[in-house]
């Protein structure tokens, strides 16, 4: 940390007045020091949510990664082996090769999108959940 970030973390000492100089960017000294408890992960990592949370994002994710590398791998094997199957027009100056080769952008941008789609109805909304959940804990355990 630079030596112009610690000081503002630090704030300004005290003026001759008595009052409290606010540091870089008007932020006092007391509000740079606010305690926050921190989760216990362990208990997150433990509880049952969690671990149905990562069986769902891994019952996603690995089948979507197999799929790609075996689509990717298909494209690579018929394009070393299948030259002239490669090489068919299917369209004017278009042939096979050049589709499968496009396709594999758009299979791409395809897995993304589902992913997105997935994260978004599926993972945020229960991860939002866990963590109020464990933020409720936190705040009774502070009481």
């Amino acid at each position: 940390m630079s030596n112009a970030t610690q000081s503002a973390l630090r704030g300004r000492p005290h003026d001759r007045s008595g009052k409290a100089r606010t540091g870089f960017g008007g932020i006092e000294k007391s509000a740079v020091r606010t305690q926050q408890t921190e989760p216990n992960y362990q208990a997150i990592a433990q509880s049952a949510e969690f671990n149905d949370l990562r069986r769902r994002v891994s019952a996603f994710v690995f089948p979507m990664t197999a799929l790609f590398l075996l689509w990717y791998l298909a494209y690579v094997i018929i394009a070393a082996y299948l030259p002239d199957f490669m090489s068919q027009p299917v369209f004017g100056s278009v042939n096979v090769g050049l589709l499968m080769g496009i396709g594999q952008f758009v299979s791409t941008v395809l897995i993304t999108a589902a992913y997105v789609r997935f994260a978004d109805h599926y993972m945020d909304p229960r991860i939002e959940q866990l963590q109020a959940a464990v933020d409720g804990r936190a705040e009774e355990g502070a009481q």
